[in-house]
């Protein structure tokens, strides 16, 4: 892996992982659980979780990368835009720097609808031990 390399992977917020999200974690807001409510405060439908981004990105490190002697150091996010059920994400990765002696890489990330309008974007840090 070196400075420049990009990855990309579509992920799709589907009803499972939806649901498992409440499930394991048990946030019930009502942004995230009633469609009235999300409608009453502007938005075009229950909003997922935001968290649910931080699973793509778990994916991506664990299971996308071409190395598996990996481990998740840092991650910063933003969000930009509503995500809501049903939407298919395209995730974005570029390696923005490569620290040798300490053996970390670091990425620039963006999350975007398949209509380009970026949801979230971020930095990830990890290291290969």
């Amino acid at each position: 892996m070196g400075k420049g390399d990009e990855f990309n992977h579509s992920y799709t917020v589907s009803q499972g992982i939806y649901e498992g999200f409440i499930s394991l974690f048990e946030d019930r807001n009502p942004l995230h659980t009633d469609k009235t409510f999300a409608n009453g405060k502007g938005f075009k439908d229950k909003v997922m979780h935001g968290n649910i981004l931080n699973g793509f990105i778990s994916h991506f490190v664990g299971e996308l990368l071409p190395v598996k002697n990996v481990i998740l150091q840092s991650q910063e996010i933003k969000y930009y835009k509503p995500v809501y059920l049903g939407d298919q994400l395209l995730f974005n990765a570029i390696i923005d720097d490569v620290y040798e002696s300490v053996n970390t890489v670091e990425f620039k990330f963006k999350f975007s609808t398949n209509t380009a309008i970026k949801v979230a974007s971020g930095k990830i840090w990890i290291g290969i031990i």
